[in-house]
């Protein structure tokens, strides 16, 4: 009996695959709209900055807060913020009144800060004292403070505070919130000098300085003329540290030796004065500090001023009161040649 012959088999077919000319880019279909993102993706920056706002706004309103601190250097993105629930609790700082002026024409409200590179740690608490200063905020109100770094337009850091909940924050606040007797403006027109003479130096180069304000009967009966003071002979309107040609004049005298004097109301007693500490008054001064800084605690403890002291080697500035260290500032970055 015959075999039949065996039918030769087909070999699989392979799959289809489309050509590519040499050198061409091949195209990957896009996913559709509204897709899940595709494993082990990442989110670009700004999306990641968008979604950390969007988060925090929706935090804010679920821990019922009394305010949300908005403190950048750049115009914020006004589209997210007022569409938001929480858009009426909303404060933003900023040092652009220009800023400021469009943040307001959206219903924002706002509170103007100095122009400077602080770290965001730092532009918080400038920005809350500013706040307490004008009475925007007040002790035990509950804050969402975001921020970023400096010289970005990046919300990267969330922070909730109690205002008034430590006594460190307590005596910080309390500087620009000093009294009745004090001028809100004329503790932040001292606030910012000290803060350009700290980030500017004189001529680009770093120079220190003691600013003492209020109770200066006490004051000038605890210290003595180190050389001619400039500001003798002038009218009180020609030596108000709120006129902008007075604040000028400041940043050239703080060459001299000694300390400025002024009054509650911003008048200018004197420059160049050296503050005589008593020999038996025991301070604490924190481990690191020189002179000018021994002096402003010990006028505060026998006082009622406040005084602001620029640290020549760094462009810090601190603010003593009632002999304590009440508010530290440093700077991340100095315009020095």
């Amino acid at each position: 009996m015959s075999a039949k012959p065996e039918t030769p088999q087909k070999p699989p077919s392979l799959p289809q695959v489309a050509s590519v000319k040499p050198g061409a880019r091949e195209e990957i279909p896009a996913a559709p709209s509204g897709a899940p993102r595709p494993k082990g993706s990442k989110r670009s920056l700004a999306e990641s900055y968008r979604a950390f706002l969007k988060d925090a706004l929706a935090l804010a309103r679920h821990l019922q807060v009394d305010h949300v601190l908005y403190a950048s250097d750049a115009p914020p993105p006004i589209d997210q913020l007022v569409r938001r629930p929480v858009k009426k609790l909303i404060v933003v700082a900023t040092h652009s009144e220009k800023i400021a002026a469009s943040c307001e024409e959206e219903g924002l409200r706002t509170v103007l800060v100095p122009a400077y590179a602080f770290d965001r740690f730092e532009k918080i608490k400038v920005a809350l004292a500013a706040c307490v200063s004008g009475h925007i905020m007040e002790t035990g109100d509950r804050v969402l403070c975001l921020a970023g770094p400096p010289h970005s337009d990046a919300i990267n850091t969330c922070l909730f505070t109690h205002i008034g909940e430590d006594s460190e924050e307590r005596a910080a606040l309390s500087v620009l919130g000093a009294g009745q007797e004090f001028a809100p403006q004329v503790l932040e027109a001292v606030l910012n000098i000290a803060l350009t003479i700290g980030h500017e130096g004189f001529e680009g180069a770093p120079v220190g300085t003691i600013f003492v304000v209020g109770d200066c009967t006490t004051v000038m009966e605890k210290s003595r003329q180190l050389t001619l003071n400039p500001f003798q002979g002038y009218s009180e309107d020609e030596r108000n540290i709120l006129d902008p040609r007075v604040r000028e004049a400041i940043k050239n005298f703080c060459l001299l030796d000694g300390s400025f004097v002024i009054r509650e109301d911003g008048v200018v007693l004197a420059a160049g004065r050296y503050l005589q500490s008593p020999r038996d008054l025991d301070i604490d001064l924190p481990l690191g500090l020189g002179t000018r800084n021994a002096a402003a605690m010990t006028v505060t403890k026998v006082s009622r001023a406040i005084a602001f002291v620029v640290s020549k080697t760094s462009g810090a500035v601190r603010v003593y009161k009632n002999g304590e260290l009440a508010l530290e500032l440093k700077q991340s970055r100095r315009r020095l040649t």
